[in-house]
Formats: structure tokens, sequence, C-alpha cells
């Protein structure tokens, strides 16, 4: 599976961005997917989590309440809906596919790693 990431760009503190990430190859698992970021001299670090079916979602805190996660399994692609955004959500945003069918925020349990996508919030 190779994963695509788009949708970044620059906008304005309290703006909108809407990610996407297609995938090719082959059909997504049955495992959830996940967006991740990394922040200019930090470490990449979980956002937010989809199950397959998408029954179950989770986010990181920092995110809770303003990012929206969300897939189409018809079109192999998944979305990040992000509102009310601010300059620390600034960061490049990956997506990929968990190892596992379970919910896990750790990197490491993630493959197919997408190019990721620039995501830059100005006050």
């Amino acid at each position: 599976v190779q994963l695509q990431a788009s949708g970044g760009g620059l906008v304005q503190a309290g703006g909108s961005l809407r990610l996407s990430c297609a995938a090719s190859g082959r059909i997504l698992s049955r495992n959830g997917v996940g967006w991740f970021r990394r922040a200019p001299g930090k470490e990449r670090e979980f956002v937010a989590f989809i199950s397959w079916s998408g029954g179950r979602t989770h986010y990181a805190d920092s995110v809770k309440g303003r990012f929206t996660i969300s897939r189409d399994n018809t079109e192999n692609t998944f979305y990040l809906q992000m509102d009310s955004l601010k300059p620390e959500d600034t960061a490049v945003y990956y997506c990929a596919t968990a190892r596992r069918p379970v919910l896990d925020v750790r990197r490491e349990m993630y493959t197919n790693w997408g190019q990721g996508t620039l995501v830059t919030v100005s006050s």
C-alpha cells in the first residue's frame, strides 16, 4: 500500500483545512488508520485514529474538539478535517496504516507512511 497525503497549506489562525490521504496499490487492510504530525524541532506525534469501520475514533488532547478524522473505504481514502487552527498546529502531517486492528497511538505501530503534507498556521 502506498499512501499519498495532500491538502496542506498556509492558513490563518482560526481557519480550517481538510487533509486527504489516498491509498493505492491494494485495498487498505481492515486495520485502522491514523494521522501524525511533526512540528519543527519536535518528534512525530499522534494526532488521530479511526478504525476500519469508522465506528471508533481517538484524538490527541491537543486537537480534541477541533479535528475530525473520517474515512471512505469505497474510495480507499481517509481525511482529517482541521478547524479552529492554531499556530501550534503548524507541522508536517503524515498518514499511516495501523499494524493491528486496535487503537494504538505509538508511531512504531503504524506502517505505510505517506510523504507528509505541510500545514502552516499564521497568527
